[in-house]
C-alpha cells in the first residue's frame, strides 16, 4: 500500500512539474504585453501607410535563452488598420480601427521579438488587404465605395481641400500636397468624394504673392512640419471648373468643401526643444520660434506633438508591410491559441 501511495505521489509531482513548464500561450498576459509593445515598434518603424492595431494573437513560440537571461518570441498576430497615418507617430491604442463604412483593412504580422528587461523588435513581415467590395456591399450597401487614387475628381477634391486649409490656417507657411493615401465616393445630393492625404510645409510664407505659389518647393529639412488631412467635396452637377490660385481667398465657393488637418511637430524640433529646455532650465518659459541654423521658421505649439522623444534609427529598417491576398493558414501550434478577437466589425466570414 505504501509503495502504491509513493508511486501515486511521484506521478502527481511529475504532472505538476510538466504543467508548470508548459510554454506560454495566447492567453498569457506576458505574451500579450510583448505583442502590444512589438506592434508599437512596428508602427514606429514604418514610413508609409496607416497605423496598425492589434486584433488578436494567432500563434506564439517561446525560446528561453538562459545564458543571456532573456527569451526569444516568434509571434503571429492579426491586425486591423486604423484611421491614423504613420506620419502622426501616435500610439496605436490612441487610434480607432476603420469601421464598415470606411472599407476596413485587415491582415497578419509575423515577428521576432527578444525580451529581457526590455522588449526589442528584431524583424517583422506583415501582409494586409482591403475587405472586398462585394463583402462590404452585402453588409452596408449605402456605404462609401473605395475609388482609384488617380481619378481626376480625387485630385480635385484634394486640391480644393488643401486650398481651404491654407486659406483658413494660422500657420506661418503654406503647405503643399505630398501624397493622396485613400479615396472613396458616395452619392448624397450629388457625387460626394472623400480623400485622405499627407501634406508638407513649403518655404513660402503666407505673405508670398499668389502668382508665385505654384513655384513653392517643399521645405527640405528635418524641421519641416508635416500633416495629415481628411477632405470632402460635393460635386454639384459634376462641376469641376473652379481653379482658384492656392492662397487666394474667395468666399464664393460654389462647391461645398470640408477639410480637417492635423499638423505634427517635427521630431527634430521636439528633440531640440528638450535640449534647449535642459540648457535653459533656470527659465520658467522656453521659446524656440526660429531655428536660425537651418531656416527662420516659426513653430506653432497648437499643433499635435510627435509621440517620440528622441531621434531613433532610420525608419523602415526592420521589416515590411505589403498588400497581399489572405494566406492559407495552418492551425496554431501553441496552447490556447488563437486568442480572442478584440474587434467585431460584423463581417461574417472574416469575423473581423
Amino acid at each position: 500500500m505504501s509503495v502504491y501511495l509513493l508511486v501515486l505521489c511521484l506521478a502527481l509531482l511529475q504532472q505538476e512539474g510538466g504543467a508548470s513548464s508548459d510554454p506560454p500561450g495566447c492567453n498569457s498576459t506576458e505574451v500579450v504585453r510583448v505583442a502590444e509593445e512589438a506592434l508599437e515598434q512596428i508602427n514606429q518603424d514604418r514610413t508609409h501607410g496607416y497605423i496598425l492595431s492589434l486584433n488578436r494573437l494567432y500563434d506564439v513560440s517561446h525560446t528561453p535563452e538562459e545564458e543571456k537571461d532573456g527569451s526569444l518570441y516568434k509571434l503571429t498576430i492579426d491586425v486591423l488598420e486604423t484611421s491614423c497615418h504613420v506620419t502622426s507617430r501616435k500610439p496605436w491604442k490612441q487610434c480607432g480601427v476603420r469601421g464598415i463604412g470606411s472599407a476596413p483593412v485587415y491582415g497578419e504580422c509575423d515577428m521576432s521579438v527578444y525580451v529581457d528587461s526590455q522588449v526589442t523588435l528584431q524583424n517583422y513581415s506583415c501582409a494586409i488587404r482591403e475587405v472586398s467590395a462585394r463583402g462590404l456591399l452585402r453588409t452596408c450597401p449605402d456605404c462609401p465605395t473605395v475609388i482609384d487614387l488617380n481619378g481626376p475628381q480625387v485630385k480635385e477634391t484634394a486640391d480644393l481641400s488643401l486650398q481651404k486649409f491654407n486659406n483658413e490656417s494660422r500657420l506661418t507657411n503654406f503647405f503643399t500636397l505630398e501624397n493622396i493615401t485613400r479615396a472613396s465616393m458616395q452619392w448624397v445630393v450629388g457625387p460626394s468624394y472623400f480623400v485622405e492625404f499627407t501634406i508638407v510645409e513649403t518655404v513660402c510664407s503666407k505673405t508670398t504673392d499668389a502668382s508665385e505659389l505654384s513655384d513653392c518647393p517643399p521645405m527640405d529639412c528635418q524641421f519641416a512640419h508635416k500633416g495629415f488631412c481628411f477632405g470632402s467635396h460635393v460635386a454639384i452637377e459634376d462641376e469641376f471648373e473652379i481653379r482658384l490660385p492656392v492662397g487666394k481667398k474667395d468666399s464664393s465657393f460654389r462647391k461645398p468643401v470640408e477639410v480637417k488637418c492635423e499638423i505634427y511637430e517635427p521630431q527634430a524640433a521636439v528633440v531640440e526643444e528638450q535640449a534647449h529646455a535642459k540648457a535653459d532650465s533656470g527659465h520658467t518659459e522656453h521659446q524656440h520660434d526660429n531655428h536660425t541654423h537651418l531656416h527662420p521658421h516659426e513653430h506653432m505649439h497648437s499643433v499635435t506633438p510627435s509621440s517620440d522623444l528622441t531621434v531613433s534609427k532610420p525608419r523602415g529598417s526592420l521589416g515590411t508591410v505589403v498588400n497581399k491576398p489572405a494566406p492559407l493558414r495552418s492551425s496554431p501550434a501553441a496552447s490556447s491559441c488563437p486568442g480572442p478577437h478584440r474587434h467585431n466589425l460584423g463581417l461574417g466570414k472574416l469575423r473581423l
